[in-house]
């Protein structure tokens, strides 16, 4: 059965509920929902949240909407607006915080993992797709919106950089909505599963760098850095400091739709065969011109607004971005994706088999492995996780990585997504 068939074979019916107004108003209910239930202390949510990720019901309930025809995410103009105007300020807001000369001070061997991580990633869509092809000759050969390549593109932006960029993905190569909705499945289920191991792992981290020779000295320091910074830098926002976040984020969002509009029909006019790279796409130029503002103002004052919550505001944009994705997912898609989860385990493997050869070839301990991948994987909604997992201190490290890898994410997944046209 192919994404297809099954969306063709949904059965239409008229939505409940038509008013967008309202269909924002239910999404942001479910997300304070969600966001109070997974920070309560209580033990059962606690356990809840240990299985289901906090990010996977901002996706799924929405969906439920849409699956049961309360509301009908193809009609509704709200991922427009959220794809077009709080995303590009979401970009912005979370890559404006990144401290190229903190992550130095990481070593050498924390940036080369990472970096490792993000070209597994890069390398592994390529290799898995020609892997189930051999399996599945159907999934490769297909040229519209739902080939999945296109779908595939999405995961890799979830992988290097995060839904900001997994949005992205979606517009600069038109994934369906069949397929992306089978590749968020995909995308959540694998990651979650290689984060368990992570943690798994974290609790023998002792024993496994004595195995491997890895000099643990340097996380000592790094410790006692990540905590002096954060005690810097961190405030209490007034008023001022979140109307100037806001006047960022949205202000360059403005200026990124203008370049959009001059650069794209430049291209279109004399450039005609640079459409295969995307160069015809006006959201391609907007992200382009959005993470490369925020990369500019990381290197000025500006960055100091990250003490006041500017990445929080950031991912408030990026959570109502990520439920506008789910209303327009269908759960009964789920049916038919045993053979994109063997992709997406393919995947994985790739990006974890090159990360432990590289960890175990440079003896670098199994910290900055494991959050250099999650860096990656998971981005900063889940490094952190996984860096406090070695210690409590170190969770702020997973988030700088992170944010690392929403300044690659963009540039890293087009050009996964690039290979990935040229194979599938």
């Amino acid at each position: 059965m192919s994404a297809e068939s099954t969306a063709g074979d949904v059965a239409v019916h008229a939505p409940l509920i038509t008013n967008d107004a309202t269909i924002l108003g239910i999404f942001a209910l479910m997300l304070g929902w969600v966001f109070y239930t997974s920070s309560s202390k209580s033990p059962f949510w606690k356990k809840f949240y240990g299985v289901v990720p906090a990010v996977l019901l901002c996706y799924f309930l929405p969906s439920l909407l849409n699956t049961f025809d309360i509301i009908r995410g193809e009609d509704s103009q709200l991922y427009y607006v959220a794809s077009r105007y709080l995303l590009p300020a979401c970009l912005v807001l979370l890559t404006l915080s990144i401290d190229f000369p903190a992550i130095k001070k990481l070593g050498g061997k924390a940036i080369i993992l990472f970096l490792t991580g993000t070209l597994g990633i890069v390398i592994g869509g390529p290799i898995a797709i020609l892997v189930v092809a051999s399996v599945f000759p159907e999934i490769i050969g297909v040229s519209g919106p739902e080939a999945a390549w296109r779908g595939m593109t999405t995961v890799a932006g979830s992988w290097i950089g995060g839904s900001a960029n997994q949005a992205a993905m979606k517009e600069i190569y038109g994934a369906g909505d069949a397929i992306f909705s089978v590749m968020v499945t995909v995308d959540v289920i694998v990651a979650n599963l290689w984060m368990a191991v992570l943690l798994v792992m974290s609790g023998r981290a002792a024993q496994i760098d004595a195995k491997t020779g890895a000099d643990v000295s340097a996380i000592e320091e790094l410790k006692e850095k990540v905590e002096q910074f954060h005690a810097k830098h961190a405030r209490i926002p007034t008023l001022a400091d979140l109307m100037i976040i806001v006047a960022i984020g949205l202000g360059v969002t403005g200026f990124a739709h203008l370049f959009a509009d001059v650069v794209t029909p430049y291209f279109v006019e004399n450039h005609p065969d640079l459409a295969k790279f995307s160069f015809h796409s006006k959201f391609f130029w907007m992200v382009i011109f959005a993470s490369t503002c925020g990369v500019i103002l990381s290197f000025t004052k500006v960055r100091n607004l990250e003490g006041a919550g500017a990445s929080k505001i950031g991912s408030a944009f990026l959570y109502i971005l990520i439920a506008t994705v789910g209303m327009k997912m269908d759960v009964r898609m789920i049916m038919d994706a045993p053979k994109f989860f063997f992709i997406g385990v393919v995947w994985m493997l790739v990006h974890a088999s090159l990360m432990l050869i590289v960890a175990r070839m440079i003896k670098a301990p199994l910290f900055y492995m494991a959050v250099g991948s999650q860096a990656n994987v998971g981005g900063a909604a889940s490094a952190p996780i996984v860096a406090s997992a070695f210690h409590p201190s170190l969770a702020p490290v997973g988030v700088l990585l992170a944010v690392f890898g929403y300044t690659l994410g963009t540039y890293m997944a087009w050009l996964c997504g690039q290979l990935l046209q040229a194979v599938g």
